[in-house]
């Protein structure tokens, strides 16, 4: 795919405030630890990440979403008449029906001609949704969206913690499928795109490819099932099988992206990528052939927030300044399905604002 009038204009984001440490995980799981001879630290040393933030407990992602919404309106500079879409991108919604963008729409006082529509692929959801903007600018449909997503992971990690301990057949084999659950984060994130002569800052959305492994669909899965004895949600993952099907799937689309493109890795000055933690990050690099100073890493902050991930890393790399103006960047996405794809940035300038979320709607 290719776009000639889509700009990239602005993130913004709403942060939890509290802060949960890999340690404080693992002093919930002692008696497991014990039990099972597992190593003190072992969750921090395989995946990197120190620690990870939750928003309060009830917590719903649209009126999270609708903050960060607000935030990257106003960061772009353009009136709210002028959306003509809002897409909900998250694996995290506020129930089946209706659509959590219903309430983020309302609350971010877009016009009533707007489309408005969740969209749900797993960590590519955000992503896939900028992609739907992207067409429709390019098609003359819109001038202006914004696609957002909150990713709520306290139940997903607090769940699997309480499995795990009232588990009394669990084994050092069968505990693997659940620790990836463990580093799941929150956070909130929200991106507006725009047609070019909307566009103040002028950083081009060039295109890009999308590619998918659909015979890796359960390596990693999850939801909401009543063997639990609750109503949060739990989640199974073969990391190791993931990790290396995500990695072959990477690079495929990486050099299709390319092509499209008509890039090469030289031309390519940074990327983002979707935060899991360090394993994936290194191989990840390695297998597309780019230096480790190319990316922008927030997972040992925030650990992985999902569709939430990607924007986030984007929006705190531009506020550090790590885009040089003039050069290439590229949004490289990866979900569980397994589903890639990978955006190309022409890179001037962005704008963001963020916050940490006080729980007022």
């Amino acid at each position: 795919m290719r776009f000639q009038n889509v700009c990239l204009e602005s993130v913004g984001y709403v942060l939890p405030e509290e802060r949960v440490s890999s340690q404080q995980i693992e002093e919930q799981l002692k008696e497991v630890y014990d039990r099972l001879s597992l190593p003190e630290g072992r969750l921090e040393l395989m995946t990197g990440i120190q620690e990870r933030r939750f928003f309060p407990p009830g917590s719903k992602p649209g009126p999270i979403s609708a903050v960060a919404a607000r935030m990257a309106i106003e960061a772009s500079g353009i009136s709210a008449e002028q959306f003509g879409a809002l897409i909900h991108g998250s694996v995290c919604r506020d129930q089946m029906e209706p659509a959590t963008a219903n309430l983020v729409h309302y609350r971010a006082g877009l016009p009533s001609s707007a489309l408005v529509l969740d969209v749900s692929n797993a960590c590519l959801g955000i992503l896939n949704g900028a992609v739907i903007l992207a067409q429709m600018i390019e098609l003359g449909q819109i001038q202006a969206g914004v696609v957002v997503g909150s990713e709520l992971g306290r139940e997903l990690v607090e769940g699997t913690i309480d499995s795990l301990k009232n588990d009394p057949g669990l084994t050092r084999q069968s505990i693997k499928p659940a620790f990836a659950s463990l580093t799941i984060g929150s956070g909130s994130t929200a991106m507006v795109l725009c047609h070019r002569d909307l566009s103040q800052n002028g950083t081009q959305l060039v295109g890009g490819a999308l590619r998918c492994d659909t015979s890796a669909h359960l390596l990693c899965a999850g939801g909401v099932e009543d063997k639990h004895g609750d109503n949060r949600p739990r989640m199974e993952t073969d990391s190791e099988a993931l990790l290396h099907a995500g990695i072959k799937l990477a690079r495929e689309t990486w050099e299709q992206t390319k092509q499209i493109l008509e890039w090469t890795d030289a031309d390519v000055e940074r990327v983002f990528t979707h935060q899991v933690g360090k394993a994936h990050r290194k191989l990840l690099l390695e297998g597309l052939l780019l230096p480790e100073t190319s990316d922008h890493p927030i997972h040992d902050r925030f650990g992985n927030m999902g569709a939430a991930a990607l924007p986030l890393s984007l929006g705190m790399g531009i506020e550090a300044g790590v885009i040089p103006s003039g050069s290439q960047a590229a949004l490289l996405g990866i979900g569980s399905g397994l589903n890639s794809l990978m955006l190309g940035l022409n890179w001037q300038k962005g704008a963001v604002k963020g916050t940490v979320w006080n729980g007022a709607e």
